[in-house]
């Protein structure tokens, strides 16, 4: 019998590359199509937060909390207040800056280097106290009662940390940390070692640690934990308290709460 099925030719090869390139080419289309759409969105959304700030410019400057609602609304779509530029393009007659500088004016932008400027002086007035740790918080609290900014205005954490964000381009060692629950801004590059770490974030939940307290707890040999503290005590971020029977070491913060000196 005859074999009625056919050897495929060089048509048949032709029309199989030929869809091939059409799938691809199609595919291609529908990226660059949702790409445009999303940069169209983009676009949409950076304009309308452009007009919102300009119509609530005066909360924005003077509402810590709505001025932190604002930066996470910035930062839901890839706008940096601090650092990014407006979507608009300059004209001859606009100055080009920040985000904040063209949105709102130099106030905004000037008021957050200013408290950078603040932030620096609280953590370096306090670093022979804490070695050059110091909780978020506590540096919001002293810049507050400084009054020293805005005229008496009131200064969020929020506020703080971008003010610190604000100083990382000038490579000057201060960043934000996390120790524990709490945040912290570190103004010397001396970064704390895992066994450092652990054990400021045990005085945090304590209060105070004893060399046996680390003994128990973490199962040190007393010789690593004794180690550890005196390098803590010795870049001030451990106080000595030799009163009790066994040595107390505490933070500079635990010692000197409820309220900020």
């Amino acid at each position: 019998m005859a074999n009625d099925r056919r050897t495929p030719g060089l048509s048949a090869f032709s029309r199989n590359t030929l869809t091939s390139a059409q799938y691809a080419s199609h595919g291609n289309q529908l990226r660059q199509n949702h790409t445009q759409s999303l940069q169209t969105q983009l676009s949409v959304f950076q304009e309308l937060l452009h007009q919102f700030s300009k119509t609530h410019a005066k909360d924005i400057k003077s509402n810590p909390q709505f001025r932190a609602e604002f930066a996470r609304m910035c930062n839901a779509i890839g706008v940096d207040p601090l650092v990014s530029s407006n979507t608009k393009k300059p004209t001859s007659s606009e100055n080009s800056g920040s985000f904040w500088a063209q949105m709102l004016g130099g106030s905004v932008n000037d008021f957050y280097f200013e408290l950078a400027v603040r932030v620096v002086e609280v953590c370096r007035n306090t670093r022979s106290e804490n070695g050059g740790i110091i909780a978020v918080s506590e540096v919001a609290q002293r810049v507050q009662k400084a009054r020293g900014i805005g005229g008496g205005m009131e200064v969020s954490e929020d506020d703080v940390r971008q003010a610190v964000k604000a100083l990382q381009p000038l490579s000057s060692g201060f960043a934000e940390m996390s120790l524990g629950a709490k945040l912290m801004i570190r103004s010397v590059p001396k970064e704390l070692n895992p066994d450092q770490a652990v054990v400021l974030e045990a005085v945090q939940v304590l209060g105070y640690v004893t060399v046996s307290l680390l003994q128990v707890n973490l199962r040190w040999q007393r010789p690593r934990a004794k180690a550890v503290l005196e390098d803590l005590v010795e870049d001030s971020l451990l106080w000595v308290d030799t009163q009790a029977d066994e040595t107390e070491y505490w933070t500079p913060a635990s010692i000197r709460e409820p309220g900020v000196g």
